[in-house]
């Protein structure tokens, strides 16, 4: 009898610590950095384990892609140096610290490749037969790669996956092709953006299994026609933005189970989008009014990111128009772009644990301590 008390007394404790985690979740900030002699850098991307990839800017001249992880800090990479392509960003990575992006002559993405860096070196992937322009925008554990090849209305979504670049050719039931692959999960699932050849003006979340060699299409919010896939997590859940044909929009998840949903807008926005999502549904975006406004959705409320870090710290994640929130790990590591000390910065936010959470699950152990004895 005691033991079944004791029992039903921690699932109460563990019940009441669930609570604590509906209050708005606490953050320590880090400045990812920049590399030596460069003046801003931007955070895209962060692997389900904690590597993260960006790239950083001198005020002149070219910018470079990076790794970072909390341990080993900022490592940056070397650009691909035949064909050259001294201006490269890292767009996406595993947790085998295999970074992805794009290689290019100017800052606006002149004559871009599909790069790969393996152990810091570099490479680049292939292109389909034929193509002499692509980009590489993430990578799965796997090693498989997603992203495009061509530009313009000859724009297609590609796989890079042993040695080979291929174009994903299969529509949705309604017709709707892929231009672009954003991102690609651990099972092969992979989103990006679509268009309708019957609606041109339409934006198409677009989702294709590799498994199944089948596609559809996520949906649009209510009063809405389209959407745009930017994000999928190892559990399915896929993030984006939902608007009337191509114009501003609103944030979603997505689920197998649940469909398109709103994520709720941070006060004072009007529109935004999700660009990260893990496999607790956690998602994190940038929405905006006169600022770009950093969020976090952890599947109930959505918080400001400037809310949610130390007061003093020397970082604007709300009254600029360069701040963002690109991506999210499993532990819940954020990582985006913000206002540190004047210049913009890659960041990444680490979790801190909530007191009333650890408390509680001190008093738990105490009890199972005292029953043990």
């Amino acid at each position: 009898m005691r033991r079944t008390s004791v029992v039903a007394l921690i699932s109460v404790l563990a019940g009441s610590a669930s609570v604590a985690l509906a209050f708005p979740p606490a953050y320590n900030i880090l400045d990812i950095g920049i590399l030596p002699g460069d003046a801003n850098s931007q955070g895209n991307r962060i692997s389900p384990g904690g590597v993260a990839t960006g790239r950083s800017l001198p005020n002149s001249g070219a910018a470079h892609a990076y790794s970072w992880t909390q341990g080993g800090g900022q490592i940056g990479l070397p650009s691909l140096a035949s064909p050259s392509r001294p201006f490269s960003v890292g767009n996406g990575v595993n947790d085998n610290g295999q970074i992805v992006g794009a290689g290019a002559t100017t800052a606006f993405g002149s004559s871009r490749l599909p790069l790969i860096w393996n152990s810091g070196v570099v490479s680049q992937l292939p292109l389909p037969a034929g193509q002499t322009l692509g980009d590489a925008n993430d990578i799965n554990q796997s090693g498989i790669a997603v992203g495009s090849a061509n530009s313009g209305s000859l724009q297609r979504g590609v796989i890079y996956q042993g040695g080979t670049g291929t174009f994903i050719t299969q529509t949705t039931p309604g017709g709707s092709f892929i231009l672009t692959a954003f991102s690609i999960n651990d099972s092969g699932r992979i989103v990006g953006q679509g268009i309708d050849p019957n609606n041109a003006a339409r934006n198409v979340g677009y989702v294709y299994d590799i498994g199944s060699a089948s596609a559809f299409e996520v949906g649009a919010l209510p009063g809405f026609n389209g959407a745009l896939t930017f994000d999928v997590s190892n559990a399915g859940h896929v993030v984006g933005s939902s608007m009337l044909n191509q114009g501003s929009g609103l944030p979603f998840i997505w689920t197998q189970a649940n469909g398109i949903q709103p994520i709720p807008l941070p006060i004072g926005t009007s529109q935004g989008s999700a660009r990260g999502v893990n496999s607790n549904g956690w998602a994190v975006g940038t929405a905006s009014s006169a600022f770009a406004i950093p969020f976090l959705y952890d599947g109930v409320s959505t918080y400001r990111i400037q809310d949610l870090i130390p007061g003093g710290s020397g970082w604007d994640l709300s009254t600029n128009t360069s701040s963002s929130a690109m991506s999210i790990s499993e532990s819940g590591i954020i990582v985006g772009s913000g206002v540190f000390n004047g210049a913009v910065h890659a960041y990444a936010l680490v979790p801190v644990p909530e007191p009333m959470t650890i408390a509680l699950l001190g008093l738990g152990a105490v009890l199972i301590r005292r029953r043990v004895r």
